[in-house]
């Protein structure tokens, strides 16, 4: 299969002069399309950095990151920026969605910002909301919105520009089980429409239920890559293990 991303050495330290925080350190990974990769580990384990760093939210300390073929350290801000805007969806854990701004809008406004024809952005901002149930609630301000209804309506956000990459940050934090349901069966049809996805998350049945491979990560260092039936099985991590256990991780 294609490879859609592939990272050497990747570190990032906070504070570097003063208190250093090595946030990840030296990860290397590849990621190939169309599968679903789970990012797992205990909090402040580096999850949510690392995605930033992927997706170019967040500058590296060192290392290189590629996708497609495309050298994040010989591309221009600007290239870096297109690339998200057009081919790049994250789902932050927050949401950070625009509450001056309709539910429609929120949605049509990566599309704006690629140019699009303003009618071609608000019939697609309608059709993807109606598909996520959502359609009696364009007019509607995200403060008006349930969680469960915020989440899907950052997802329709991000998966409006059909994007080659996804990336999502404990997307089913704190929503009750009919709406995880409702978002899982989303991310699965999307990778068989040509989305890669990489999300945190640290619900280890949702692991096990969507993901190809499984990233262990422990104070920054990527302990466990494996196949998720492997990975539950003989997890080359003894920490990776207390964690599937339910242990403390230290």
């Amino acid at each position: 299969m294609n490879k859609v991303f592939a990272v050497e050495q990747l570190s990032k330290t906070f504070d570097p002069d003063t208190s250093p925080i090595h946030a990840v350190k030296d990860v290397s990974l590849e990621i190939c399309e169309n599968e679903i990769i789970v990012l797992t580990g205990r909090s402040g384990s580096g999850k949510s950095t690392l995605l930033h760093l992927l997706a170019g939210l967040e500058k590296k300390t060192s290392g290189s990151i590629s996708f497609k073929e495309n050298d994040y350290d010989k591309l221009k801000p600007s290239e870096l920026t297109g690339l998200r805007r057009t081919e790049m969806g994250f789902v932050y854990q927050f949401h950070y969605l625009l509450n001056e701004l309709s539910a429609q809008e929120n949605v049509s406004l990566p599309l704006k910002l690629n140019n699009v024809n303003q009618d071609k952005a608000n019939a697609a901002s309608i059709e993807i909301l109606d598909s996520l149930g959502l359609g009696h609630r364009i007019d509607h301000k995200p403060s008006e919105l349930s969680g469960g209804e915020k989440q899907k309506l950052a997802l329709a956000r991000a998966l409006i520009i059909e994007p080659e990459m996804l990336f999502l940050d404990e997307p089913s934090a704190s929503l009750d089980g009919k709406t995880t349901v409702e978002i899982e069966n989303l991310l699965k049809s999307c990778t068989k429409n040509g989305t890669t996805i990489m999300m945190s998350t640290h619900d280890i049945g949702q692991a096990k239920r969507l993901a190809k491979n499984i990233l262990f990560l422990n104070k920054g260092i990527l302990e466990s890559n494996q196949l998720t039936e492997t990975f539950f099985l003989e997890p080359t991590s003894p920490n990776a293990q207390k964690f599937i256990t339910g242990e403390i991780v230290e």
